[in-house]
């Protein structure tokens, strides 16, 4: 598979990316095979790291932190856009003026994205013009890519005309239960070349996977396949993003890139509500990734609820 442009579309300004995209490795499937996750040695670690993280006093400046890398979300059956205009004007300024002014930050107080469904693009688009917030859109086939994977294909191709930045796209889990590894790459490596200049953020549904193992190799083969991020889940299952599955996902992106050089980033998304939550997760990056994941570059959080609750705590902040 051939690099594809780093060139980010749209009418509005893009965010700027500073290390190449991944363009993918062909798949190894007897390094495949080694590839194993002990679910007792995950929950040790995360309870570790849960120590780590408390001993810390990173609160205020961390909420800041998953703020700039959300991806303000809404995919409601009845979206309209009214809803998403509204939206994009609170991602754009999530702050009052004198909370802003309190922190003074060096970059603005907004989020990573907005992500809609393929119709509302041009609204989303429209409405963010002159911001760096990209305009992620769901397609493929989302939430479940129940259609042939040429409709699914298309469907990309024609939000990325629309001017979409970024393409979350779902990938059918069967293969992964199955182990059909050859056939997930070639799907992922077929929805990123639908992709072109925009991102691809591949949804491996982990909620659903039966093993952790199953989480482990997925996830290299959807990187090897040319994803640029790896995402948890699509927000409507049962079972959505869990750190278990992210601390997994982690450790398959960080020896991607020690073996590779390319960094991909991670997205974990559903069931994220608090600060609690986004702290967890940043916990997590920080620790498994290092500090050149920690921002919207190489990492997201796919929410509709959490900004309200970092909007909550960092107001009650700025203003005692």
């Amino acid at each position: 598979m051939k690099p594809q442009s780093t060139t980010a579309i749209g009418n509005h300004d893009s965010m700027p990316h500073h290390h190449p995209r991944n363009p993918g490795v062909p798949l190894d499937l007897t390094r495949l095979e080694d590839v194993r996750s002990d679910p007792a040695e995950v929950e040790e670690h995360l309870s570790k790291l849960g120590r780590h993280a408390s001993r810390h006093a990173w609160r205020n400046p961390s909420l800041l932190l998953a703020l700039r890398c959300t991806d303000l979300t809404t995919l409601a059956n009845d979206d309209t856009p009214g809803r998403v205009r509204s939206l994009c004007r609170r991602g754009r300024r999530p702050f009052a003026r004198t909370v802003e002014d309190a922190f003074r930050p060096p970059v603005p107080l907004q989020v990573a994205a907005v992500c809609v469904y393929p119709a509302l693009v041009k609204v989303a688009l429209a409405a963010l013009s002159g911001s760096n917030i990209q305009v992620a859109v769901v397609a493929g086939g989302f939430p479940t890519p129940r259609v042939p994977l040429p409709r699914r294909l298309a469907e990309i191709r024609s939000a990325v005309a629309r001017g979409a930045d970024e393409i979350d796209a779902v990938v059918d889990r069967n293969h992964i239960l199955a182990a059909d590894w050859n056939a997930l790459y070639e799907e992922v490596s077929a929805l990123r070349d639908a992709c072109g200049p925009a991102r691809l953020k591949t949804i491996l549904g982990t909620g659903a996977l039966a093993t952790l193992t199953e989480v482990a190799r997925a996830s290299l083969v959807a990187m090897a396949a040319g994803s640029d991020f790896i995402k948890t889940s699509t927000g409507k299952d049962n079972v959505n993003a869990t750190l278990p599955a992210g601390l997994v996902m982690a450790r398959q992106i960080r020896d991607y890139a020690e073996a590779t050089g390319y960094r991909v980033g991670i997205k974990p998304s559903g069931g994220l509500r608090t600060a609690a939550d986004a702290l967890g997760w940043l916990a997590l990056v920080s620790r498994e990734l290092g500090e050149e994941w920690l921002g919207p570059e190489l990492f997201r959080i796919g929410a509709s609820t959490l900004l309200t609750e970092i909007e909550r705590e960092i107001a009650s902040w700025a203003t005692t």
